[in-house]
């Protein structure tokens, strides 16, 4: 069984696995968000510029 010592190293591993798992998730959603916001902007440009040219 697990000594006290080992215990702690565990939930200590656990822990920081845990909080770069989620800090991971975090930053490629906020990636995904920039890049589709960068994208729409970049559509929406292009659309406005092609219903200018057809006025």
């Amino acid at each position: 069984m697990f000594e006290f010592q080992q215990y702690l190293g565990f939930l200590l591993f656990l822990g920081i696995f845990l909080t770069g798992f989620w800090l991971m998730l975090f930053l490629v959603n906020f990636v995904f968000y920039w890049i589709g916001g960068a994208l729409f902007e970049l559509y929406k440009e292009k659309r406005a510029e092609r219903a200018q040219k057809q006025a």
